[in-house]
């Protein structure tokens, strides 16, 4: 296992200061550059680990609290483990931080992320790789179709109203993307139906956009965060395979 090097950056925006998490291989050694966008818990233990793990395969992970308008993650205090009963009075208190990260303050923020990942000596030249969970799936989608020549490859998982009827909904965007992508939904999802799945699915179709969908069944939302009461192992392990053969690929 390859050792991992994992600090704490602040980066500058016009709307203020973003903490983020930097993983990357010990070495320091450049390698490619990857945005991780969290899920709607925000940047916590679990998602360091998950960006250490990405960065043990090979790659300069970045993982900034996307609600820095909200104050520091967290955001709200969190409990080391998140239970079905505790989950919903934590998403009422995360509601307002939620509603700061408006698309065009999503977008503006991305700049900035790919601004720094491709000034850090630790990565190589070059597109990068985004991926995202619950609301980060949504902004990867975005973030592709805003810098389609700044990004290589993107993944979603258990990603939340990807393709809903707003006139501003993540799959929209699919016209002017040019990134290789992959999905991995889950099927016992309220945030994600089939018919939503079904959208996205016909958006990049039609758009000519290379991509995979996958439904993983028997999943929840939230499949991948071993530290709420969703956790899949097996549907974990199947997304962590499917995110590292994109990357090896399209990187």
């Amino acid at each position: 296992m390859t050792a991992v090097h994992g600090t704490v950056v602040d980066l500058v925006t016009v709307d203020g200061v973003v903490d983020a998490y930097l993983a990357h291989p010990a070495d320091g050694v450049p390698r490619p550059a990857v945005l991780f966008c969290m899920d709607a818990f925000g940047l916590r233990p679990h998602l360091r680990g998950m960006a250490d793990r990405l960065a043990a395969a090979g790659y300069t992970v970045l993982v900034p609290n996307l609600f820095h308008r909200a104050g520091r993650a967290p955001v709200v205090e969190l409990p080391d483990f998140i239970d079905l009963a505790e989950r919903p009075e934590i998403v009422r208190q995360l509601a307002p931080a939620a509603r700061t990260l408006t698309p065009d303050a999503a977008m503006r923020d991305a700049a900035v992320y790919l601004d720094w990942l491709a000034a850090s000596p630790l990565t190589t030249e070059g597109p990068a790789g985004v991926t995202g969970y619950c609301v980060g799936a949504g902004f990867a989608l975005r973030v592709a179709g805003t810098h389609p020549d700044r990004v290589a490859a993107v993944a979603g998982f258990h990603g939340a109203h990807l393709a809903t009827d707003a006139p501003d909904s993540p799959h929209l965007v699919a016209g002017r993307v040019t990134a290789e992508l992959y999905f991995g939904h889950a099927d016992q999802d309220v945030t994600n139906p089939a018919e939503q799945i079904a959208r996205l699915g016909l958006a990049l179709t039609e758009a000519g956009v290379r991509h995979r969908a996958e439904v993983y069944e028997g999943a929840h939302h939230g499949f991948t965060q071993a530290d709420t009461a969703a956790y899949g192992a097996e549907a974990s392990e199947r997304h962590w395979s499917a995110l590292l053969d994109l990357f090896t690929r399209a990187l």
